[in-house]
C-alpha cells in the first residue's frame, strides 16, 4: 500500500480524523492527495511528518511551535534521530521509576522496609539536590522544592512540559549549528533565563543577585555534569547551550 486513508492514519496513529482535518486546516499537515470525491489520502512522507508532529506535541509544544519547527531546514531523519534519544533518556528514566516501585512493592509484601535509597530512583525533580546546596546554598534548594511540591499534579504537568519544550528546542538550534551569539539562540537564552526566574530560590528569581554570574555557572554545570548534559543532546549540545547563555548574560545581564 502506497497511501492510507484518513480514516486508516486515524486509526494507526491513535488520534481523529477531525485532528487530522484540523492539521490540513491549519497547513499543518497535507495529505498527499485529495479525490474527486474529496477523500483524503497520506503517503508515507505525510506518515513521517504526522510522526514528526505527535512526538512534539508529547514534549509539549503548541502547533504554532510546531509548524516553526517542520519548517526549519533539517532533513526528516536527522529531526527523528534528536527525537530518538530524546525518547530514550525517557525511557531510562521511567524504567528507572518502574524498577523502584517494583522494588517497594516486592519490599511491602514480603513484609520488608522499602530501601529508601531505591524508592526514589528516576523521581527527577530532586536529583541535583546536592549541585544546588552545594552551588547556591540548603536554603536556595529548600524553597524551589517547596514550590515543587507545592503544585498539583496538573501544574508539575504543565512545568515539565514547558521544560521538555525548552530543551528540545535547544537540541534542534544546536543539530542545525547555528550562531551561539545570534538573535535565535539570544532568544533561546533569553527563553531560558525567563523559565529560571520563574523558579523560587534560583538566584535568577532573588532580586540583588548577581544573575549574570549565576547563568554563566549554570552554563558550566550543564557540560560538565552529564545528567545536564543529556538534556542538551549530550556534552557537544550542552557547550552550545553554555556558550549561548554566556552571550546573552554578557550583553543582557
Amino acid at each position: 500500500m502506497n497511501d492510507w486513508s484518513i480514516q486508516q492514519i486515524a486509526k494507526l496513529a491513535g488520534t481523529t480524523s477531525r485532528t487530522l482535518r484540523h492539521y490540513d486546516d491549519i497547513g499543518l499537515l497535507s495529505p498527499s492527495d485529495v479525490g474527486s470525491n474529496g477523500y483524503r489520502r497520506y503517503d508515507s512522507a505525510a506518515l513521517v511528518r504526522l510522526q514528526r508532529i505527535l512526538l512534539l506535541r508529547e514534549l509539549g509544544l503548541g502547533l504554532p511551535q510546531i509548524a516553526e519547527m517542520l519548517e526549519r531546514p533539517t532533513s526528516a531523519d536527522d529531526a527523528l534521530e534528536r527525537h530518538l534519544e530524546w525518547l530514550r533518556l525517557e525511557r531510562d528514566r521511567l524504567g528507572r521509576q518502574i524498577a523502584a516501585v517494583e522494588g517497594t512493592i516486592v519490599a511491602l509484601r514480603r513484609g520488608e522496609q522499602p530501601m529508601a535509597k531505591s524508592m526514589f530512583d528516576g523521581f527527577d525533580h530532586t536529583q541535583y539536590q546536592d549541585e544546588v546546596t552545594e552551588k547556591w546554598g540548603a536554603e536556595a534548594y529548600a524553597e524551589s522544592d517547596r514550590w515543587w511540591r507545592g503544585m498539583d499534579a496538573a501544574a508539575q504537568g504543565d512545568a515539565k512540559a514547558r521544560l521538555a519544550a525548552l530543551n528540545a528546542a535547544w537540541v534542534d538550534a544546536a543539530a542545525r549549528g547555528i550562531p551561539f551569539d545570534g538573535d535565535e539562540a539570544g532568544a533561546l537564552a533569553a527563553r531560558h533565563v525567563e523559565w529560571l526566574r520563574g523558579i523560587p530560590g534560583t538566584p535568577a528569581a532573588a532580586p540583588g543577585r548577581d544573575v549574570a554570574g549565576y547563568v554563566r555557572g549554570l552554563g558550566e554545570l550543564y557540560v560538565a555534569d552529564p545528567r545536564f548534559a543529556a538534556n542538551y543532546g549530550g556534552e557537544e549540545g550542552a557547550a552550545f547551550v553554555r556558550d549561548a547563555l554566556r552571550a546573552y548574560a554578557d550583553a543582557h545581564l
